[in-house]
């Protein structure tokens, strides 16, 4: 007996082995696999220190021995951070959105995020006027923003993708809905303003990192700094989820508990991102979809470390190549929206279908 057991699990082994000859439970398929990662992430944080620190100092028009230097550097700094804040939120959000849905396309900013942004600052000026906009600063404007956006996304995720009748499809689908009716109202709105009052109210509808506050620092930092660690901390089990629902119910894994979780934390960074620097739609995607070719894995405890590196790169990279080469600062968020775009419709048109 033991003897034809011991054939029949050769028998599976070989079996399975000649169906998954290029597999691993190994984090990478071969040592050279590792490591090009670990260089080519190497040198994307040495690139971003180069960008950051060319932020910082180049082309100072404070003397470095006079001193308003280090002001003029502190203020950089602020900028420094906000991108640094903006990386994070959309870098974790973007990966751990797309794990738990199974799917390299949607994310978070698709799905009413800036919508509901437009509308608040738009409703804000429209029913109160500019200087309502102006006064509508401070922690306590701040949070309701965030704590509005939070409240919202986790009604439509939890709803349409982790209840009873969860669908993908309906969720993306209403989640677009929503989004393109908020854009008609704001827009609409904004048709009746003032030319003095639009122009006030479309530098606050551009995503830019001079639009946050450091104000706002003290209260942003410890959460970002919280809920990422909490996503990175779940990279284990988003390989889990990443793998559908039945595989991960097969192993042990709470499917409909972790979804929630990770909603949760999602909902939370990509608010806190819009409401302290506005919308950046196709950044958290562009970031994503690089990070995926750059790290030959699908372990999420490599996948997170390259896509802050790529996202910190492709910010600072961006800021400083406008600012100090074609001296056109506030282009920068179109020109990553734009890019981010046209990658997007290329993935969309290679795998032909969402």
């Amino acid at each position: 007996m033991s003897a034809i057991k011991f054939r029949h699990k050769e028998n599976v082994e070989v079996h399975s082995g000649l169906h998954n000859k290029n597999r691993s439970a190994k984090a990478f398929r071969s040592k050279k696999d590792e490591k090009r990662y670990w260089i080519l992430l190497i040198t994307l944080i040495v690139l971003g220190a180069l960008s950051s620190y060319g932020l910082l100092v180049y082309n100072n028009p404070v003397p470095i021995d006079s001193p308003s230097f280090i002001p003029v550097v502190k203020r950089r700094i602020v900028a420094i951070i906000a991108m640094i804040i903006a990386v994070i939120c959309h870098s974790l959000s973007t990966v751990a959105f797309q794990s738990i849905t199974n799917n390299r396309i949607i994310t978070p900013s698709l799905l009413g995020f800036e919508s509901l942004y437009t509308t608040i600052q738009t409703g804000t000026v429209f029913l109160f006027g500019v200087t309502a906009i102006i006064n509508f600063s401070g922690i306590g404007s701040f949070l309701f923003q965030v704590l509005l956006m939070i409240l919202m996304s986790l009604m439509l995720y939890g709803w349409l993708l982790s209840g009873k009748y969860g669908n993908l499809q309906l969720m993306l689908l209403v989640g677009i809905i929503i989004g393109t009716g908020l854009r008609s109202v704001s827009s609409f709105m904004r048709r009746i303003l003032s030319p003095s009052e639009f122009d006030v109210l479309q530098a606050r509808l551009f995503g830019s990192v001079n639009n946050a506050d450091a104000a706002y620092f003290p209260v942003v930092i410890p959460i970002v700094i919280i809920v990422g660690f909490l996503i990175v901390f779940y990279s284990n089990r988003l390989n889990v989820l990443s793998l559908g629902k039945d595989v991960a119910t097969s192993v042990g894994v709470k499917h409909q508990s972790s979804i929630i979780y990770i909603l949760i934390l999602v909902a939370v960074l990509m608010s806190i991102s819009t409401a302290l620097i506005g919308p950046l739609t196709f950044f958290g995607f562009l970031v994503a979809t690089l990070s995926y070719q750059a790290a030959p894995t699908h372990d999420h405890r490599y996948i997170f470390p390259m896509a802050l590196a790529i996202g910190f790169v492709v910010l600072t990279g961006a800021y400083f190549i406008m600012n100090h080469v074609f001296h056109a600062q506030g282009v920068v968020s179109v020109i990553i929206e734009l890019v981010g775009g046209i990658i997007f419709l290329i993935v969309i048109l290679r795998k032909r279908a969402l």
